[in-house]
């Protein structure tokens, strides 16, 4: 396989998922902020909360537009750019995708339209049955979504069928009840519910600053702080859990992130800083915080974290498993009834996978010699200074998240929207959760590689035969494309938050204010 396929093919995935992350966590979160504040306002029978919800229910239907147009495109790519992937794996890959289509995306689509045109045709509580399908959907699309995502971090319920040289389901309950992919879930969603809160609370504080649609303003901003805190608080639980499960199921992953090369005496330590290198398999200048990795990522004060290097020599002796297990196959091909190779088989092939990293640097992995086999073994060591800094990034935004939603929501309970300082800063850091996001994202899909699924299939083995024309030719396609769409949503959204609420009345029996043009910025007073 040329390499300069495999990465331009993976450049263009990459690409594909950045678009798809812009718009599906503000669709996450946004759905089940409309929730809280259509049952408020079935609670409460107030007019302003009805118009609160229309109006954030329309940059809803702006931005689920967009994630379900790169969702799809993000699908057929696997049959155009990743064919082999999609052979290879496909019985058991396909199969949450189709039920993501078949159950989460009919959902949707059923309910979406009944959300935005249903106002005035369904009852109060009909009305908010219908957002909570739609949240519903929108939630149960990422779940299975996450499902396929976590069977490539950790191939559990299936195996290798040597007659048909695929990969099959052997028990979907483990597909679907799969650690890896639980985990996984609960975290993501959480950060869709953090970056969907940040968005409403800087819009709110948007008009504070303004001066404008004040009764929405205040109600959103208080939503947005409460949900926001629990978010955020969540995301932090939640990801302690998701390290918890990559600790026991993707140990390469974890020492990578952390940048630990040899296994440490238990409990191990977290490192704040250090300056790790892949050439010289050190992390040089730590500032270590004893025993809190070990916490983490095993609950015990016994329990250890392998280091990189000996997990280097673990998997040198699985691939030398896997060359067997491979030998086993090319006979089994030739004579399905050969005893012997079928024994071979049964003993080595949970190795298979090992063997196929050879294929990078020989026709057949059984020509390897040992210098190959220890080469291809140090191939399955990840970018770690690109996760170790990645991953303290990520981790130090959730922090911030917390701290900054606390502060909103003790503003909101004391009634105190005339923080300026609060305010200004709330409008500035509103793209802060999607670049935490989209290093999440970095961080998974980085300490996953060699693999395209994890001990199974070698990333530069599922790409398809293109040429690098080909693939430059879609890249600048999907990205012209997805550049227009993206504009137009930004300006969409844009003109809709100008504009403010649709239908603005008179709350608590007082007229209805004069409200400015939807074009109109007063200036912001003076502190």
């Amino acid at each position: 396989m040329d390499m300069a396929v495999v990465e331009l093919s993976r450049l263009q995935f990459a690409l594909t998922a950045l678009y798809h992350f812009l718009f599906v966590p503000l669709t996450l979160g946004l759905s089940f902020i409309l929730v809280i504040m259509e049952s408020v306002y079935v609670i409460t029978d107030r007019p302003i909360w009805r118009d609160v919800t229309r109006f954030w229910g329309k940059l809803f239907g702006i931005n689920f537009v967009l994630g379900v147009a790169t969702g799809l495109t993000m699908e057929f790519e696997f049959g155009m750019n990743w064919a082999y992937y999609s052979h290879y794996v496909g019985d058991i890959f396909g199969a949450p995708l189709a039920i993501e289509g078949l159950m989460a995306f009919f959902l949707e689509a059923t309910f979406v339209g009944l959300m935005f045109f249903g106002w005035d045709r369904l009852s109060k509580r009909g009305h908010l049955l219908t957002t909570i399908m739609v949240a519903i959907g929108s939630n149960l699309s990422a779940l299975w979504i996450l499902v396929a995502n976590g069977w490539m971090q950790h191939p559990t319920g299936a195996v290798f069928n040597p007659e048909t040289m695929r990969m099959e389901v052997s028990n979907f309950k483990d597909v679907i009840f799969n650690p890896v992919a639980q985990a996984k879930f609960v975290h993501t969603v959480s950060a869709g519910y953090v970056c969907a809160s940040l968005f409403v609370l800087g819009v709110s504080c948007f008009y504070l600053l303004r001066g404008r649609h004040l009764e929405l303003a205040k109600r959103s901003f208080t939503v947005a702080a409460a949900f926001g805190l629990a978010s955020s608080l969540s995301v932090v639980v939640l990801g302690d859990e998701s390290g918890y499960a990559i600790s026991d199921n993707q140990k390469m992953k974890m020492a990578a992130m952390e940048a630990m090369w040899e296994t440490e005496q238990a409990p191990a330590g977290l490192d704040l800083f250090g300056l790790p290198s892949n050439s010289a398999h050190e992390t040089t200048h730590e500032i270590k915080i004893p025993y809190v990795l070990g916490l983490i990522a095993t609950r015990s004060l016994s329990g250890e974290v392998t280091g990189i290097i000996p997990l280097v020599e673990r998997a040198d002796h699985r691939i030398r498993n896997g060359v067997l297990a491979y030998d086993a196959v090319e006979k089994l091909k030739v004579n399905p009834t050969d005893l012997a190779a079928r024994e071979a088989w049964e003993r080595n092939k949970d190795d298979l996978g090992y063997a196929l990293l050879l294929k990078r640097f020989v026709a057949d992995p059984r020509m390897a010699d040992d210098a190959t086999i220890l080469k291809a073994a140090w191939t399955t060591v990840p970018n770690v200074p690109a996760l170790f800094w990645l991953f303290r990034v990520m981790a130090g935004l959730g922090f911030f998240f917390i701290a900054f939603f606390a502060t909103a929501f003790a503003f909101s309970v004391r009634r105190r929207f005339d923080r300026k300082w609060f305010l200004r800063t709330a409008v500035l850091v509103m793209p802060l959760p999607w670049i935490a996001i989209e290093i999440g994202w970095l961080v998974a899909e980085l300490g996953r590689q060699p693999w395209a699924v994890d001990g199974v299939l070698p990333t530069f083995l599922g790409a398809s035969s293109l040429t690098v024309t080909q693939i430059w030719s879609t890249i600048f396609g999907f990205t012209a494309l997805y550049g227009i769409m993206a504009v137009i949503e930004v300006k969409l959204m844009l003109a809709t938050i100008r504009k403010g609420p649709e239908v603005y009345e008179g709350y608590d029996g007082e007229p209805a204010p004069e409200r400015a043009p939807a074009t109109t910025f007063t200036a912001i007073p003076a502190e």
